[in-house]
């Protein structure tokens, strides 16, 4: 048999079967066709991409349905034919069901490298089948590429539908490939049928009278083909179709719009008659079987056959019992809900499915032993006892012990299953949380990035008081970011299976609630040199204010109105003098502390440096001039006591000589001895 491509679904093949279409246009045209936009070709383009849509379509219908009346054997379908098979689980499942062998289980997870993982199993397991998949890679199945995907089941069809057809021909013997060995087997199966002459796969079914006729040809009770009529097609495939599903139990993998077109699509009508073929020709075989089975009971009658026959179905029972018992003590369980779903299914698969028969063999097991020695005991023979460990009770122990592991088993399962659940639950509390704290922390990061501090120390000081609210918040926020990590370290101990995402995002919440806890302290510090900056600024305020004062009372015209005010002057402008210099220490501290402000070099500058360094110098500058005003102002007062005192001094002359003349001019020279000397005395004591 020839490879078959997947890559076949092109419009070269639209485009080969609908070649006349050239056809339709004159000669006069060719012009006008020649144009890369002309009319005639545009309307070609056009054409062949509705016929390709229109093909497109019913294969991947009729895929579908076909992958389905597969998957349903073991509980299991799609939906689309292009989206669920990407992940690569379903097209395993296919696979498995197709060939009946084990492919490797399916990778876990939902990722991209977990689906191409899965394909790629599907596509090895294809080409160890010796299916040849030209330009097809996993990435195209997962990127759920639509042609190739219809190539990728067209090309499972023909490995495990189509390949295996063959009809040998009388004459020569030869061998034909699948696809003509089915068309061969159509046309001898619909010989002598009137107006059913089948040479393809797409025309020669239009009208349905070779669907009904191939159903007839095996089961003519099933339709009444003498009343068909050609012209009423739909008909005729309705009832074809109609029939094949319900009586014949054969999936409906076609509608009679898919086929009644002027071009039916090859590949889905070929997948659809293979379909009748593998019905038919098993039927044909189960007749054969039944009538060989009815030879082989007629002569297999001896008791030696018999007892080879029950010691063998014995020998396989009892393994498979061991088998089995060892696959479910196995507690390997899936780490994941859907994992575990998986296997409780495939439990139940097996419950269902798998187990049954084995329960008809064993009573199968005990009919043919009573058989035997019934046969035995009428032949006069010894009575046939099995082994030591093939007696029915051994099989009937086996079978308990069976039992026993089964519902372990199943109850491993539900256990597992309600600890996924709840894994989920509360994984999906920790994402509620881990959202809510991201967000908050995200709105608080950007909260405390904001410097909008104010200008002036009750503003900064406002601020601050803010700030400390908004530290107390943030505290006392811990223990919501807390109680995510204890979730998330909840989870890490119970081994869920994407504790890796858990763990990754409870570490971005710890290292966004420790980034939000550095902005705040570096928030703090700002704010604190903000707040040192306006109370240096008002210290610088206060000091200048009292220098204006200062510099009023030194500029002051008044020197005193006699030496007494002066004095009084004088003394308080020393007390101004002790201020000042007293101010010298206040004035170099502002000073000292301005300096961390006066760098350029800082990492951050809650002020420009030079206003900073501009309102230190212009203290400096008031203070030396205040400084210089003091020592005019005590010249000023000193030359004011002086001449104050001088005038004091020349007041107190003047008295004096008042008082002198008033004596030397007196008359009085003494009334007595004694009054005369004490006057001499006191003029001596005046002119000595």
């Amino acid at each position: 048999m020839s490879t078959i491509s997947p890559t076949d679904f092109d419009s070269l093949e639209i485009q080969q079967q609908y070649n006349d279409i050239n056809n339709r246009w004159d000669l006069a045209a060719e012009t006008d066709w020649d144009n890369e936009n002309s009319s005639a070709r545009l309307f070609e383009r056009s054409r062949i991409k509705a016929l390709a849509d229109e093909r497109e379509a019913v294969q991947k219908k009729t895929f579908t349905k076909w992958v389905n009346s597969h998957l349903g054997r073991v509980t299991c379908r799609i939906g689309d034919l292009y989206t669920d098979l990407r992940d690569g689980r379903m097209l395993i499942r296919l696979l498995e069901v197709l060939s009946g062998e084990q492919l490797p289980r399916p990778t876990k997870g939902r990722m991209r490298i977990h689906c191409l993982e899965n394909v790629d199993k599907a596509l090895q397991f294809l080409k160890e089948q010796k299916v040849h998949l030209e330009n097809m890679g996993s990435h195209d199945i997962v990127d759920g590429n639509h042609r190739l995907t219809l190539g990728l089941i067209w090309t499972i069809i023909l490995r495990f539908q189509i390949q295996d057809i063959s009809v040998e021909t009388e004459d020569n013997k030869e061998k034909k490939s699948a696809k003509d060995a089915l068309l061969l087997w159509c046309q001898m199966k619909t010989a002598g049928y009137p107006n059913v002459n089948i040479h393809n796969f797409t025309t020669s079914w239009r009208d349905g009278l070779a669907f009904n006729a191939i159903v007839h040809k095996h089961r003519p009770d099933l339709i009444d083909f003498e009343n068909l009529k050609r012209s009423n097609a739909h008909y005729n495939l309705q009832n074809a179709f109609n029939v094949a599903e319900k009586e014949l139990g054969l999936t409906k993998l076609l509608d009679p719009e898919d086929v009644n077109v002027d071009q039916p699509d090859e590949k889905s009508i070929i997948t659809y008659v293979a379909t009748y073929y593998h019905y038919f020709s098993k039927m044909k075989a189960l007749a054969v079987e039944g009538k060989r089975i009815g030879k082989v009971l007629d002569y297999a009658i001896e008791a030696d056959q018999l007892i080879e026959k029950y010691e063998t179905l014995a020998s396989e029972l009892l393994q498979w019992i061991e088998q089995t018992i060892v696959t479910l003590n196995d507690r390997q369980l899936a780490n994941s809900l859907s994992g575990v779903q998986n296997q409780l299914q495939a439990f139940n698969s097996y419950r269902t499915v798998e187990k049954p028969p084995k329960f008809t063999e064993k009573g199968n097991l005990e009919v043919l032993l009573f058989t035997i020695q019934s046969k035995m005991r009428a032949n006069n023979q010894k009575v046939y006892m099995p082994k030591e460990g093939k007696l029915i009770s051994d099989i009937n122990k086996a079978w308990e012990r069976l039992e026993k592991a089964e519902h372990e088993r199943e109850l491993a399962l539900r256990n597992e299953l309600i600890r996924q659940e709840k894994l989920e639950m509360l994984a999906a509390r920790f994402d509620r949380k881990a959202a809510m704290r991201e967000t908050w922390l995200s709105e608080n990061q950007r909260l405390v990035s904001q410097d909008n501090f104010g200008t002036n120390l009750g503003a900064v000081e406002a601020a601050t008081r803010k700030h400390e609210a908004i530290e107390t918040d943030i505290g006392a926020y811990w223990e919501r970011v807390a109680a995510v990590q204890a979730v998330a370290r909840e989870l890490e101990a119970e081994n869920y299976h994407d504790v890796r995402r858990i763990v990754a995002r409870r570490d971005n919440v710890l290292r966004l609630w420790e980034y939000l806890k550095e902005l705040l302290a570096a928030r703090r510090e700002r704010l604190n040199a903000h707040r040192d900056l306006q109370r240096l600024f008002q210290e610088m305020r206060y000091i200048m204010d009292w220098m204006g004062d200062m510099k009023s009372r030194l500029q002051s015209p008044d020197s005193g109105k006699h030496l007494h005010d002066v004095l009084d002057l004088l003394q308080k402008h020393t007390l101004v003098e002790a201020d000042i210099s007293a101010q010298a220490e206040r004035i170099k501290g502002v000073q000292g502390a301005a300096q961390r402000f006066t760098s350029y070099e800082q990492a951050y500058k809650p002020c420009e440096p030079g206003l900073v360094s501009e309102k230190v110098d212009l203290l400096g500058q008031a203070y030396e001039e205040l400084g210089q005003l003091t020592v005019k102002r005590r010249e000023q007062l000193e030359d004011s006591r002086r001449l104050w005192q001088f005038l004091w001094d020349v007041g107190e002359e003047a008295a004096w000589i008042r008082e002198q003349e008033q004596i030397l001019a007196s008359g009085d020279c003494g009334r007595d001895l004694t009054s005369a000397l004490h006057l001499l005395s006191k003029h001596e004591a005046f002119t000595g």
